[in-house]
């Protein structure tokens, strides 16, 4: 290296720097800031950084981005383990770390594939594979060990025109195109070629293509507009699952909702009751017969099962009007149930996780049929997972997810889950009501809109009207399988004509 050259080469915390603080930027175009155009800027940033590095400096510059992403973006981890776990700072702080760093790997992988698949081609590599990478590990993130499917980039982009991809490719979709924007920032500005047209032509085809989505109607109106109330009963999370306490929430969730029997679905959230049906018979048979007498369907969440054999699960019972139950199928990992349990509870009995040995309901379940319409019912953190959405498509009519966001307090989380239950109406064509024990509660539409929204932390009844929709979008049809193909066609192509660069830079 020539020593012009080895004075333009920065100092070696800069570049980490650098990694971390575009990857914290990204975590801003989600809720509850939604400064959406972030996003493509904060990818540009990094493909920047992966662009002549070798595969190890590479891999180590996607990892700090990933730390800055992850660190900022689920920072709420802390919260809800400090809170309701051990509460010691200590321990919630490095739990947290080692799972944002366990995160990072995801970036970190990016940036080493991206140099390995590094050739003669270099704009080709920032406008295609890079994206492409990019999306391929969101999509791994989402499915590998059970899971996380949170932060991806898609999401951030609900209110911005990428969402007109969401119908077609779902939230994935939508996180190609930020990142296809990102490859356009970066070539325009690392200045590829001197040529900016192919970068430019490529970003308004993009922007243009996500326009012209966002004004196809994928689905039809099925009825009339049902009337809907969906009830806050805002029961702290430290006293819920008290014994003295059941009472009063029921006689609390009973209150909310005597104005509103005669609605045609009422909802409550995740658990509202804290009981099962066996141990108060009396007072959910006068909460049916309240809503059967006045035509209501009302869908309730509670544990189902029976405790003492290990065999209960976390569900969703229509009473009234309504018929069927839903029981929870993808479980949330150490809230929910402990994988390896025989060896990692006793490790964890110190965490006080009320019912935190849930079985998982069956894949196909009988839909629940509520106000006349069959409905497509998620409970919590399963709403982050499309296929657990489209499961119930395009039979389903309205989409219910109910939660308890409790667990995160006064945090970015329940914001940032409103936004994912938003981006899965969009991708459904459907309606979709949001009950949450402590808020944010929510009517949308089927484009993703906010019809009506609670504020946190209050008792109240949410009421507005739904719409039924019938038909099926693109992404209902095939889901994620013509994209992450295409996608994996781009990487394997690239792998295959494949040609070494001259030189790579050591920094």
């Amino acid at each position: 290296m020539t020593p012009l050259l080895r004075a333009q080469t920065p100092p070696p915390f800069v570049l980490p720097l650098l990694a971390i603080a575009a990857g914290a930027i990204a975590s801003l175009a989600f809720a509850p800031f939604g400064w959406h155009w972030l996003a493509p800027l904060s990818l540009a940033a990094l493909f920047a950084l992966w662009h002549a590095a070798p595969p190890r400096v590479a891999a180590w510059r996607g990892w700090w981005y990933g730390v800055g992403m992850f660190g900022a973006g689920v920072s709420w981890i802390q919260v809800s383990i400090h809170k309701f776990g051990l509460p010691v700072y200590a321990f919630s702080v490095s739990v947290t770390a080692v799972f944002v760093m366990g995160m990072a790997l995801y970036p970190a992988l990016g940036g080493w594939l991206a140099s390995r698949l590094r050739g003669t081609r270099p704009r080709f590599e920032l406008l295609v594979v890079c994206p492409a990478l990019w999306v391929l590990l969101e999509a791994l993130r989402g499915w590998f060990l059970s899971g996380f499917p949170w932060l991806y980039l898609g999401y951030g982009q609900i209110d911005s025109v990428l969402a007109g991809y969401a119908p077609v490719a779902g939230a994935l979709g939508a996180s190609w195109a930020v990142a296809t924007l990102g490859g356009c920032l970066a070539a325009l500005a690392l200045r590829l070629r001197k040529s900016p047209g192919p970068a430019l032509a490529l970003a308004a085809v993009v922007l243009a293509g996500g326009a012209a989505l966002g004004r196809v109607q994928w689905t039809t109106a099925s009825g009339g507009a049902l009337p809907v109330a969906l009830v806050q009963g805002a029961v702290p999370q430290e006293i819920k699952w008290q014994r003295e306490y059941r009472e009063p929430t029921l006689e609390l969730y009973g209150r909310l909702s005597e104005p509103y029997w005669g609605r045609s679905i009422v909802v409550w959230p995740e658990s509202a009751i804290p009981a099962f049906p066996q141990e108060i018979p009396e007072q959910l048979a006068a909460f049916g017969k309240r809503a059967a007498a006045t035509g209501t369907s009302l869908l309730v969440g509670l544990p189902t099962g029976d405790p003492s054999n290990d065999r209960y699960y976390n569900s969703v019972v229509a009473l009234g009007a309504g018929q069927g139950q839903y029981d929870k199928h993808h479980l949330v990992p150490f809230g929910e149930y402990l994988p390896l349990d025989a060896w990692i509870r006793p490790a964890l009995d110190f965490l006080k996780i009320p019912m935190s040995s849930f079985s998982s309901g069956a894949a196909r379940q009988v839909a629940i049929v509520a106000g006349g319409q069959r409905i497509g019912v998620t409970v919590c953190y399963e709403d982050a997972y499309s296929g657990e959405v489209r499961r119930a498509l395009p039979a389903a009519t309205l989409l219910v997810n109910v939660s308890d966001d409790a667990w995160f307090g006064d945090s970015i989380a329940p914001h940032q889950h409103l936004e994912i239950a938003r981006m899965r109406a969009r991708e459904a064509g459907r309606w979709l009501l949001r009950a949450t024990n402590t808020g944010i509660s929510a009517v949308i539409d089927e484009r993703g809109g906010i019809r009506a929204r609670s504020p946190q932390f209050k008792s109240l009844v949410l009421e507005a009207s739904a719409e039924p929709r019938a038909g099926a979008t693109p992404y209902v049809r095939f889901g994620d399988a013509p994209l992450l193909g295409a996608l994996g066609l781009v990487v394997a192509g690239a792998a295959a004509t494949r040609k070494p660069p001259r030189r790579q830079a050591d920094w």
